[in-house]
């Protein structure tokens, strides 16, 4: 059970940004603290900074440990999911910390919160109320079980974690626990919809073959880093189901920081197939950079067709235009002046520069190959992209970001 003194609040308070490292080392300093009760309170306000901001301002919530706050989803993620997701009853079958939970959960009457450590279902039962979300009821049961015997429901949320705990590369969803694709069925006959969270580095074509009732996909990025693959499953029957490449893929990058427009691009894997794309052998004004969910779900042809840009080559998921087209969905850049990858030339044309942003696409030399070849430190305003033409010709783009 936990418990915190109040000698303990109040440290927690006063310390709240402190480093926590030193703090664990002051230890015997504080012989009526519960240190490492503080210590975890202490950093996990300090991640809710970041990660949670409505939360900043809130002393009597709870944090759990490290762990299951570096997995939990971000508040921005948590509130684009609460706009798919709407209904009477909701069940998340996978509480953790409860983040998405109680951003799903104000779109509904009533939910429940399922979780099957102990501690974890401790600080919900705790954090719910104080988030004035009372009508959450909090069960410290194993998931699958649950879902066995539950009623049925509007909405069930799971965001299935990955087996490999040694930070390998999981594509397929039966590495993840639990196994959705085997409780599909079993799913769909307790709710209407289902949205499973899902890591970006899972196969998203593998994960269309495998969960037969995906209505649509939602990829995620924010800040330009990819965080989630969403699936959203309904009842429809078989006949009634889209093949996977008719599934709406829908692409959103959201920001944290300054005012910029969220990014919002849709494409079906069947329009990939057909849009038109034309290839190019020379660079106009400006230089468009899509952004990771894009390039995560592998929209490549459609959005050059979309946005009437020439794409540099059919492996560079790099384009350009001669005239500014300021909604593209991803970076923008001015192109200064352009070099040939042979060394001579590119130390000629690059000699005032000593700091640079660098990137490569279809290129043969990495960052850190290009940078000491070319005398270049990270940072300031210029940015170098290196990339193949169609025409085969290798490539160093000077740009000025938009």
């Amino acid at each position: 059970m936990i418990q915190i003194s109040p000698e303990t609040q109040l440290f927690i308070r006063e310390h709240s940004s402190d480093d926590v490292r030193a703090l664990a080392l002051q230890a015997k300093k504080y012989p009526d603290i519960d240190m490492p009760t503080a210590i975890t309170q202490i950093a996990g306000r300090q991640v809710a900074a970041e990660k949670i901001p409505s939360w900043r301002e809130m002393e009597e919530i709870w944090y759990p440990k490290h762990l299951s706050l570096e997995q939990c989803s971000s508040e921005t993620t948590a509130r684009y999911k609460a706009r798919l997701f709407q209904g009477d009853s909701l069940t998340d079958l996978t509480g953790g910390f409860g983040i998405d939970c109680s951003f799903l959960a104000a779109g509904f009457k009533s939910a429940t919160y399922v979780e099957r450590q102990e501690e974890l279902c401790e600080i919900a039962a705790h954090n719910f109320p104080i988030l004035n979300l009372n009508h959450i009821n909090v069960r410290n049961e194993d998931g699958v079980a649950y879902l066995q015997t539950m009623s049925p429901v509007d909405c069930i949320f799971l965001d299935p974690a990955r087996r490999n705990e040694h930070g390998g590369k999981t594509v397929a969803i039966s590495d993840c626990e639990p196994d959705v694709a085997g409780l599909e069925e079993l799913l769909l006959s307790k709710a209407k919809r289902i949205m499973v969270k899902l890591s970006p580095m899972l196969d998203l074509s593998l994960a269309l073959k495998e969960l037969k009732h995906t209505q649509e996909v939602h990829i995620l990025s924010v800040n330009n880093e990819c965080k989630e693959l969403l699936l959203l499953l309904g009842q429809e029957a078989p006949t009634e189901q889209a093949p996977p490449e008719e599934i709406p893929i829908r692409c959103a990058n959201l920001f944290t920081k300054g005012a910029q427009e969220e990014q919002h691009f849709a494409f079906t894997r069947e329009q990939e197939q057909h849009s038109q794309c034309t290839y190019t052998d020379s660079l106009g004004d400006y230089l468009y950079e899509p952004n990771a969910s894009l390039l995560k779900a592998g929209a490549f042809r459609s959005v050059a067709a979309a946005y009437s840009v020439r794409k540099l080559h059919p492996n560079s998921h790099l384009y350009t235009s001669d005239t500014f087209i300021g909604n593209f969905p991803g970076r923008i850049f001015r192109i200064v002046n352009q070099c040939s990858f042979n060394r001579k030339e590119a130390k000629e044309s690059l000699a005032d520069l000593k700091k640079a942003n660098v990137t490569v696409r279809n290129f043969p030399a990495t960052v850190a190959e290009l940078r000491k070849r070319l005398h270049l430190t990270e940072g300031g305003d210029t940015y170098l992209f290196a990339s193949t033409l169609n025409d085969g010709r290798k490539v160093i783009i000077r740009c000025e970001k938009v």
